[in-house]
């Protein structure tokens, strides 16, 4: 699905992400983890467009994408979400998630104004999938609310309602349960299990580990911007290096206990 070749990114004296290589398969719950400042986000920015690359190369579903910017590689089929909230706060949360539909609508922007026949088939289909969409991540009950009335987990939830809209083949998600408390965290991974089996292939980044193992199959582990493990949730938190770098003793035997 993805494919992520030496891929660097450099700023100013300062090397943010250094020749990363790793790929996501199919189907799959892959996790991107690391220190605060280990590169994560500038990997995301550059595999979903927002930030070119310094060196590398990227490849979605078996075409090269490095250098296509980020509305092309929705069309692709490719979503994300982000670290910090970015909903449209005074539109409702029905009309948030519609904006995410903009790469599949099909028609011309004359025929929407003028209201066409066509153009209020596709209308009434879209804000039929929006309720579907925001049922399916448990806040259908709000989608006529302003969404900056919503609680914090639940513009996580939006916001993955939004992405969702444009019928991704891969979902980007960028510390989806940030601010959840464990109730929401545990309905949070039901759904992405959910995407999952419905054929969704998800790479998230995550720093809440008992999240991340229960959900991944497979992780990417970085540190000062360089990959230093990768592999299955078990060999993961018995890596002597990603112990070391990240996870610390007391965390590696507590996810240990509970595997």
């Amino acid at each position: 699905m993805l494919k992520v070749e030496a891929l660097t990114r450099a700023f100013t004296g300062l090397v943010a992400v250094d020749a990363v290589s790793f790929e996501v398969a199919p189907n799959t719950i892959h996790a991107l983890i690391g220190p605060n400042g280990a590169g994560k986000t500038t990997l995301f920015n550059m595999i979903s467009g927002l930030l070119a690359p310094s060196n590398g190369a990227i490849a979605f579903k078996g075409g090269d994408v490095t250098h296509a910017p980020s509305h092309v590689r929705a069309r692709l089929g490719l979503g994300r979400t982000f670290q910090n909230l970015r909903v449209f706060g005074e539109m409702t949360v029905l009309e948030n998630v519609l904006t995410g539909m903009h790469p599949r609508l099909g028609a011309a922007w004359p025929l929407s104004v003028l209201r066409s026949p066509a153009a209020r088939v596709e209308e009434k289909a879209g804000q039929a999938k929006a309720l579907a969409l925001l049922d399916k991540v448990g806040i259908a009950d709000h989608a006529g609310r302003p969404a900056a009335d919503l609680a914090y987990g639940d513009q996580r939830r939006l916001e993955i309602a939004r992405a969702l809209a444009s019928d991704p083949a891969l979902l980007l998600l960028d510390e989806p349960a940030a601010g959840m408390n464990p109730t929401e965290t545990a309905a949070l991974g039901d759904l992405l299990q959910d995407l999952r089996r419905e054929g969704l292939t998800i790479l998230l980044v995550e720093h809440d580990m008992g999240f991340v193992m229960r959900l991944s199959d497979r992780l990417t582990v970085l540190n000062f911007g360089r990959k230093i493990a990768e592999g299955g949730p078990d060999a993961i938190r018995k890596d002597a290096t990603v112990i070391e770098a990240y996870l610390g003793t007391k965390v590696a035997r507590k996810l240990a206990a509970a595997s």
